[in-house]
């Protein structure tokens, strides 16, 4: 009889310590989401976007390009571009391109840039893609909101349903956002984008096409070279040009000369990261180059990471608008959390039952 209710105490101990603990989980990882109204700057960034957004299809249109006829953009934001262009330079995914251009991303890039302390006038340097213009769109905004001093390079090479239309490049892009007004970055240059940087994959008609886009803007085309040359070249660019020390650096899509060579980079987690290795001069991209010389650095690629790391939807359809609220979670966090508790149950129920034991012990001696 005895072991009977000694088995039931424990059972039911326990049992109370396994509902104990997960309440204490769903609390404290609820905790962990934090919901939050966008405040001035937050909204502006996302209102910002969903204008430009809206003067990017109207630019398409006037170019006589249809864009009304993409049902892969179902939004309308003139944004996702084309299967398979000569300006494309590998695979890409259609759902991840459409995630990118929820105004919320620029809210999102607001907020980080504000966790980084960056005050108004300090200088940002951005290395982009083409195959991501709405992140590109993104960075913009936020800078424009909180009047920071925005440098850009940017690869004119796409992967899939990014700026890959020969017609309607990022170029033409950043001019219609210029024209409605968002002219408070600095495009420094551009390069070719593709596999080594060269655009050799490029027709030699598309190329002479961005050539001279590129000298009716007056920017400079940057040439392919080794690696380590093409990082120093833009990081010289970027210190030569910047309105004092550059304080953050906000990488977007996966060029090479961003990236590296180093497979660690492949161990980044998207948005605001932590660079751990920084991989020898011939193998490193312009994230290491940068995390080495101290700055921050924001990773804007893995977009379905991206969105679950910080609770953004998934290809939204139809977009948020500005001023929803939205809920911000660290998916790594969460994962902590969860161990902690585990920790913390585990060793609670041994010390429960432990002192069961004990007690029970005690108690049949002193019946004996």
């Amino acid at each position: 009889m005895r072991n009977t209710n000694f088995q039931k105490v424990t059972l039911n101990g326990l049992a109370l310590i396994s509902l104990l603990v997960l309440m204490a989980y769903f609390g404290l990882n609820k905790n962990q989401q934090r919901r939050f109204s966008p405040d001035s700057t937050e909204w502006q960034a996302a209102e910002l976007m969903l204008q430009a957004e809206k003067a990017t299809f109207s630019c398409e249109q006037r170019k006589g390009l249809q864009p009304e006829r993409n049902y892969f953009d179902p939004n309308q934001t003139g944004l996702i571009g084309l299967e398979q262009s000569e300006l494309t330079t590998t695979l890409g995914r259609l759902e991840a391109k459409r995630t990118t251009t929820n105004p919320q991303m620029s809210s999102l890039l607001v907020r980080l840039l504000k966790e980084l302390g960056l005050r108004p006038g300090d200088s940002v340097a951005v290395a982009a893609s083409s195959s991501f213009p709405a992140l590109i769109l993104a960075a913009i905004c936020a800078a424009h909101s909180l009047n920071l001093d925005l440098m850009l390079i940017v690869s004119v090479g796409a992967s899939q349903w990014g700026a890959n239309n020969p017609d309607f490049t990022v170029l033409e892009m950043m001019e219609c956002w210029r024209d409605m007004g968002l002219n408070r970055y600095r495009l420094l240059a551009i390069s070719w984008g593709g596999e080594d940087n060269s655009g050799r994959e490029f027709p030699e008609k598309i190329r002479r096409k961005v050539r001279d886009k590129a000298g009716e803007l007056g920017l400079k085309i940057l040439e392919p070279g080794p690696l380590s040359l093409m990082v120093k070249e833009q990081v010289a660019l970027f210190q030569e040009n910047a309105r004092g020390p550059l304080k953050a650096f906000i990488n977007i899509g996966g060029n090479l000369v961003c990236l590296g060579l180093d497979s660690s980079i492949l161990e980044l987690k998207p948005g605001l990261t932590r660079v751990k290795k920084i991989p020898p001069a011939e193998t490193r991209g312009l994230v290491q180059e940068m995390a080495s010389r101290g700055l921050p650095v924001i990773h804007l690629l893995n977009i379905q990471g991206l969105v679950k790391r910080y609770g953004l939807p998934w290809d939204p359809q139809p977009l948020p608008q500005p001023g929803q609220d939205i809920i911000l979670r660290d998916a790594e966090r969460e994962r902590t959390w969860l161990r902690k508790i585990f920790v913390l149950y585990v060793l609670l129920s041994i010390f429960f039952v432990a002192c069961c034991f004990f007690i029970h012990r005690r108690h049949g001696r002193k019946v004996l």
